[in-house]
């Protein structure tokens, strides 16, 4: 019950439903002011416009989601404009319709912003279809979609601008939540009985869903004049947590153990079981510090983890009397890592609960501007990207070709006032990648329906107006909040909302023309992802691959400088570390898009799951190693090492050119320094064990690789 109630709090604190509120106000208001004037019409042109502005509201510092929506606004009222005139006849509504749908789709090359531009620009094209406009009316009426637009910014950036830190705040204690339930899945791996392959996907889609998320903190965080350039407590404080959250992430990235020779070991002492219990509460920890963060609220501790963590050192202090036979360095390591984690959660807690300066002063060399990717806007990148070899132009004529089979369906078959929602779900639906499309296909069309059925109850049941516009309100915040976090949610409960604004409005009982018409749009968008220039992921994973080996081999060659005796500056090492952190994650996203494909479209899946495994093993030793070499730095130069690391990046550097088709060479290190040889320490030891052990996963990578490019 506790953890329900905690999620239930965190959704409510969360950025989703500060959105969901927002967007109702947005498109509530001119309705709710102008019926009062007895001016309704005007009133809903107006929400019109502010409906689709807020399409461009994404997450993101507030400049870019002024720029964006200023943008937005003005392609909606040229696209409103064309419109106007256009559907005045049949053939030019088709071009046009045809036209725009490839132009607005193709914006998907310079982003997620810039495709939200688009797809709110071709609803307002759809939502015009059928309106009945005289010649002389077209210029006003799109004039009120343009000021509808442009009320919703202004009410936007105003929120934002009374509380400048609100959404980093958000977006920061769910990512805290994100990397939490990462923790919990790598707790797992100390359970008996554990299937660790299953927990190995598990754990990879996990990582995904926190590298995508804290590349949206970053840009709040890094893009922003106010986190940046300001020296408050507030913006201070949000950086190093944020820091410091990114820090544990990468750190239990970084920590790699094999798990079948720890079980087999250690699991009949009971060692492992604890250990994963120590690692759930600071998961709960991290959940505590998460929703603090979310809540703007302070952090207390819910339990001091210091003597579990010493218990541990005393259980495996016994182990290693009772069985001298065995190695317990890996349990001490487990239990080093365990230790920078609490004194973490120990600063973060010290960050939020003092407004000493000296506490918050930022003392690292990092220059963060570098961490924050920037999209480019140039023409030139639309430009190349208009021909076959390029998904996004392939969607784009699929967008075009099946918009335009939807307008004819609509005006040949389907004989309902609202034939527009064929064409709207057809936009909404159909993705790049089959497999998004397949998935938000489903959720489309079984959100209808519960939605429909749903509504229908809502309107049998409930006579009175009062307590419809009270539901109609609840389902809107719900619907608008939930759309980027459940879309099926989403559509449920926008459904009903729809149906009671039509009976508001006068329109009779919808609900049958509405599942039909997205039924229609959803059939011809599920088979034009199968005919229609199809995009599937194996074609494109060998991109993929060279991202992840490229970055790896990035990653090796900073590890063999510092092992060279070379000063290696931090934010070097971070850049790489965060380079191959977000490779990886679009392989595995790929790679999880391609199980939703064809069977016969899934070539060498398991060999394309075995690199993926590989790969997360082969960048958490590099970063274990990397972290002990920034911690501690090295005390001599050993070239046996060196050496191992060399044959390492070897063997990653020519996988890469069979992978990319290229003959350049490997980067050169120069020659390693001549050195006495030194006495062997346990940490030497085991860096040397380490380096060995990259050089096999290499080679097996290596392996892998061929099989999949046969």
């Amino acid at each position: 019950m506790r953890k329900q109630t905690r999620a239930i709090q965190n959704f409510l604190y969360s950025q989703y439903f500060s959105d969901g509120l927002r967007i109702s106000l947005g498109v509530l208001l001119p309705s709710l002011v102008f019926v009062k004037f007895d001016m309704l019409e005007t009133g809903l042109t107006l929400s019109l416009g502010a409906l689709c502005a807020s399409g461009a509201d994404n997450p993101g510092p507030v400049f870019h989601k002024r720029n964006g929506m200023l943008i937005c606004n003005l392609l909606m009222f040229a696209v409103a404009i064309i419109t106007g005139f256009a559907r005045m006849n049949v053939y030019t509504l088709g071009i046009e319709i045809v036209m725009l749908a490839f132009i607005f789709s193709m914006l998907n090359v310079y982003g997620n912003r810039a495709a939200s531009i688009g797809t709110s620009c071709l609803l307002i094209m759809v939502l015009m279809m059928d309106k009945e406009l005289a010649p002389s009316e077209v210029l006003g009426y799109s004039a009120t979609i343009l000021a509808g637009g442009a009320w919703y910014m202004v009410m936007s950036i105003t929120f934002f601008s009374i509380r400048p830190y609100r959404a980093a705040q958000q977006a920061l204690g769910e990512n805290i939540l994100d990397v939490s339930k990462f923790l919990r899945l790598k707790a797992n791996f100390y359970l008996p009985g554990i299937d660790i392959e299953d927990n190995y996907h598990k754990v990879i889609l996990q990582q995904v869903h926190v590298s995508h998320n804290q590349d949206a903190v970053r840009e709040l965080l890094f893009k922003s004049r106010l986190a940046v350039k300001e020296s408050t407590n507030a913006s201070r404080l949000l950086i190093l947590t944020f820091v410091d959250a990114v820090d544990m992430f990468e750190a239990m990235m970084a920590t790699h153990y094999d798990y079948a020779e720890l079980h087999a070991k250690f699991e009949p002492t009971g060692i492992l079981e604890e250990m994963g219990r120590a690692i759930v509460h600071i998961a709960d920890e991290l959940d505590n510090i998460g929703a603090a963060v979310q809540s703007n609220s302070r952090y207390h501790h819910l339990v001091d983890l210091n003597p579990e963590l010493e218990r541990l050192k005393i259980r495996i202090d016994a182990i290693g009397a009772t069985h001298k036979e065995i190695s317990t360095l890996a349990l001490k390591k487990i239990l080093i890592n365990l230790r920078n984690l609490n004194q973490q959660m120990i600063n973060i807690h010290k960050y939020n609960n003092s407004q000493s300066v000296v506490l918050l002063e930022n003392k690292s060399d990092v220059e963060y501007s570098k961490f924050v990717s920037r999209q480019e806007y140039d023409p030139q990148i639309y430009l190349d990207n208009l021909a076959l070899s390029s998904s996004i132009f392939r969607h784009s004529m699929r967008v075009a070709l099946v918009c335009l089979a939807g307008f004819i369906t609509a005006k040949t078959i389907s004989h309902g006032h609202h034939s527009y929602w064929i064409l709207l779900t057809i936009i909404v639906i159909l993705k790049p990648g089959f497999s998004l499309t397949k998935q938000r296909n489903y959720q489309r069309l079984l959100g209808t329906i519960a939605g429909g059925l749903l509504g229908v109850l809502i309107l049998g049941f409930i006579p009175d107006n009062t307590a419809l516009f009270i539901i109609l309100t609840v389902l809107m915040v719900g619907a608008y909040s939930f759309q980027r976090v459940n879309y099926i949610v989403s559509v449920i409960l926008m459904t009903p909302y729809i149906l009671i604004l039509f009976k508001f409005l006068g329109i009779g009982n919808v609900v049958q023309e509405r599942i039909a018409d997205t039924a229609i749009g959803s059939a011809l968008a599920f088979v034009s992802s199968y005919l229609i220039l199809p995009t599937w992921e194996f074609y494109q994973i060998r991109e993929y691959l060279g991202d992840v080996l490229d970055a790896n081999i990035n990653y090796l060659l900073k590890v063999a400088e510092t092992l060279s005796g070379k000063q290696v500056n931090i934010t070097e090492y971070k850049l790489v570390r965060k380079d191959i952190y977000v490779k990886s994650a679009n392989l595995s996203a790929a790679f999880e898009r391609m199980t939703s494909e064809p069977k016969k479209q899934q070539k060498h899946l398991k060999d394309i799951h075995k690199f993926v495994v590989l790969n997360h093993i082969l960048t958490s030793y590099i970063g274990t190693i990397a972290s002990s070499l920034l911690n501690k730095g090295v005390d001599a130069v050993h070239p046996e090492n060196v050496k191992l690391t060399k044959r390492s990046i070897n063997i990653l550097h020519e996988t890469l050119k069979k992978v990319q088709q290229r003959s350049d060479e490997v980067p050169k290190l120069g020659n390693t320094p001549t050195v006495t040889p030194t006495e062997t320490t346990m940490d030497s030891h085991l860096l040397k064990e380490q380096l060995e052990f990259i050089t096999k996963v290499s080679t097996d990578i290596a392996k892998i690789t061929d099989a999949i490019l046969e």
